[in-house]
């Protein structure tokens, strides 16, 4: 690979990058996103205008998302409802670079690729280390892996992430347990290791608006009732770690944001139930 290649990640101008671990994959970082559209890998999620999947190089295991254009029809659409369309794989790997800058774990990336051209047809890719021994939270919690012992502590971590990213700017959008992966082979279960992941839906400002905090804690507090593993005083401490207050605090000056949040919740909940769970009434 020339040096010219050799491109800083850290750079966000920057619009293409390979590590060196990809090499042997192609050695001409022009050809990533033809070198990937061409591997048949364990398909995780294939739409018209996105496939992500699951590949394996030098006994390494990634995630390759190859967007190939979303096309005008979903451009429009999306001005219309006065959103910014996701336009390809840049939108992830900024919020992934700037989460990591931030201390928030997340996927380490190892390749991306953003071509010029129409934005309604632009391709591009990014390709993640797939990380190693995890689960998410959705699925320890429905393997009872859950103690009392970690729950808290966990419990504090994802409040604790949640806050940081929306800090720097961002809003996941797609805010649920199961994208929050938590590491098994973290002995210290006073300070469990989590990762957050699936970005390509988060958006990135200066500063994350009130409304998108509270459409992300909704989501998160959604799925987490959905487990039955959330008891009311849990609820209070997320609230405390996330407000970085004293709980009383926490009610008397953010009382709306938190009625806000559990109206969200609510509304997700009632989409698959008859009646809402006992903690969000």
């Amino acid at each position: 690979m020339n040096q010219a290649d050799r491109l800083v990640l850290r750079d966000h101008r920057a619009s293409r990058y390979i590590a060196e671990e990809l090499v042997s994959l192609t050695s001409n970082i022009s050809e990533l996103f033809d070198t990937l559209d061409q591997l048949d890998g364990e398909i995780y999620r294939q739409v018209e205008s996105r496939r992500t999947f699951r590949f394996e190089l030098a006994g390494n295991a990634y995630f390759a998302k190859l967007h190939y254009g979303v096309g005008w029809k979903e451009i429009i659409k999306n001005l219309i409802q006065f959103r910014l369309p996701i336009l390809g794989a840049k939108n992830e790997q900024r919020a992934l670079q700037m989460l990591l800058d931030s201390g928030v774990p997340v996927p380490r990336i190892v390749g991306f690729s953003f071509e010029a051209g129409s934005p309604a047809t632009r391709r591009s890719c990014i390709v993640t280390k797939s990380l190693v021994n995890t689960l998410s939270l959705e699925d320890c919690c429905r393997q009872n892996l859950i103690t009392s012992a970690i729950k808290y502590p966990v419990i504090r971590r994802v409040a604790e992430l949640t806050r940081r990213m929306h800090q720097v700017g961002i809003n996941h959008r797609d805010c649920y347990i199961c994208h929050f992966h938590l590491n098994m082979d973290t002995h210290d279960r006073r300070h469990p290791e989590l990762f957050v992941i699936d970005l390509h839906r988060a958006q990135i400002r200066h500063s994350t608006p009130i409304r998108w905090q509270v459409k992300d804690v909704g989501s998160l507090l959604f799925s987490a009732v959905e487990e039955n593993v959330l008891s009311r005083n849990d609820l209070f401490r997320f609230m405390q770690i996330y407000s970085n207050k004293p709980l009383r605090q926490t009610i008397l000056k953010d009382g709306v944001f938190w009625q806000k949040v559990k109206v969200r919740a609510q509304r997700l909940y009632l989409k698959n139930h008859l009646q809402l769970h006992p903690l969000l009434m």
